[in-house]
């Protein structure tokens, strides 16, 4: 049986490559694991080699120690693999197939599922709806920054690519349909971007750049992307969009002088609930801020897509309030002005398929977009560190080295 090795959190800041089990077609007990998923057994599983498995903002919210994640802790959601094993109970994904693997696991058989709501899928986390590999409270479905990965209900779950060759070439682009593609194309969507839209992008991180692609490919006017992080909005003026810089004050200000009017069609929250304020409060955390924002620059009648994560339980939150993840929202505001928003995981498997054809026929680079950084397994400890430092990088981890990109 081959070894396996992966990234685990070990604390507040810190990430280790450590010795795993092979991964097999049962779920065993272990860090995050919820009791009742313990012993569960996977026959219609798939075990992959990981080719790439990508290191997510997500993954930082626990590194950082704002969830409640236990230490030991196998990360990873975001995973592109060759199939080196199947269960008895798989009938079409077969060995040497590579896959994207949607981060959110679904069974397939729910009504969830079958309405096409795969990010709350009912049958896979005891504890909630939706879960997803290697994330607190969801189930603890072991993560995929690692050599293997084991991946249930195969046929249901994962996205074949219909020729290996061209997979290998475009390997950079497929690997964000794990999750940041699609999770900032459900932003667009959700925040109900069209051809001429003028839409504000909040977050210039590899989601909100992936969301403003996606802007920009559903066929938007204007993307406009704002942060604090003058890296990251350089990273969006790469690509044509225009950009806001929230440490100067009042991004309406700012939105007026690039549109002639201070609003905008469609938004997306693509920050979360460790927001910060913007102008002279932009060096404290006030997680409330982009949401209310995004309230008053969206028009009337308009909607507010929110991709970005907030969470039931953060330890390191500003008040009792925000550990809870209660925040002071202006929804007055947003009631006033019929706004529409969207919340939630991304349902991956709606939006995979039509991306992958999107990339493999050159209509898109999001890789490009992101600015994607290949490090070897051992070298994840650095991507973290530099991630968290608010490199304008995606990082994406070669267990194998099967790119021959590897910096």
């Amino acid at each position: 049986m081959a070894a396996n090795r992966g990234v685990t959190y070990q604390g507040p800041g810190k990430v280790e490559v450590t010795d795993l089990d092979h991964p097999g077609l049962v779920l065993r007990d272990g860090p995050g694991v919820n009791p009742a998923n313990v012993g569960r057994e996977i026959p219609h599983g798939a075990i992959l080699k990981v080719v790439t498995t990508n290191i997510c903002g997500s993954d930082q919210h626990m590194v950082r120690g704002r969830t409640t994640a236990p230490h030991g802790l196998v990360l990873g959601h975001e995973i592109l693999g060759e199939v080196v094993e199947t269960g008895p109970g798989v009938e079409f994904v077969e060995v040497g197939d590579i896959c994207s693997v949607p981060f959110n696991i679904a069974c397939g058989r729910c009504r969830n599922c079958k309405e096409g709501k795969t990010g709350i899928c009912l049958n896979v986390n005891p504890d909630r709806p939706g879960s997803a590999y290697g994330y607190v409270d969801m189930g603890g479905w072991v993560g995929g920054q690692s050599e293997y990965v084991a991946v249930p209900y195969a046929d249901w779950n994962l996205l074949v690519f219909p020729d290996r060759d061209q997979a290998l070439e475009k390997i950079l682009d497929l690997t964000m349909l794990s999750d940041i593609f699609p999770t900032g194309y459900h932003g667009a969507v959700t925040a109900g971007v069209a051809p001429g839209s003028t839409v504000y992008v909040a977050g210039a991180g590899p989601v909100g750049l992936a969301a403003a692609v996606s802007a920009q490919l559903l066929g938007a006017a204007v993307v406009i992307v704002a942060d604090l992080n003058e890296g990251r909005l350089a990273q969006a003026r790469s690509f044509g969009c225009e950009t806001v810089d929230v440490s100067k004050g009042d991004p309406r200000d700012q939105v007026e002088q690039l549109l002639g009017v201070p609003e905008v069609d469609a938004a997306v929250d693509a920050v979360g609930f460790e927001a910060r304020g913007h102008g002279e409060g932009a060096a404290t955390e006030a997680p409330a801020t982009v949401l209310n924002s995004l309230m008053e620059l969206t028009t009337a009648g308009g909607a507010i897509g929110i991709p970005g994560l907030y969470v039931t339980g953060d330890p390191g939150g500003i008040d009792e309030a925000a550990k809870i993840g209660a925040l002071s929202l202006s929804l007055g505001t947003g009631w006033a002005k019929s706004l529409s928003f969207t919340t939630g995981q991304c349902p991956v498997m709606r939006y995979n398929r039509r991306l992958m054809m999107a990339i493999l026929h050159d209509k898109v680079q999001i890789a490009k977009a992101v600015n994607a950084e290949v490090i070897s397994l051992d070298d994840a400890p650095r991507g973290y560190a530099e991630f968290d430092s608010g490199v304008a990088r995606k990082y994406v981890i070669d267990p194998h080295g099967v790119t021959g990109k590897a910096a």
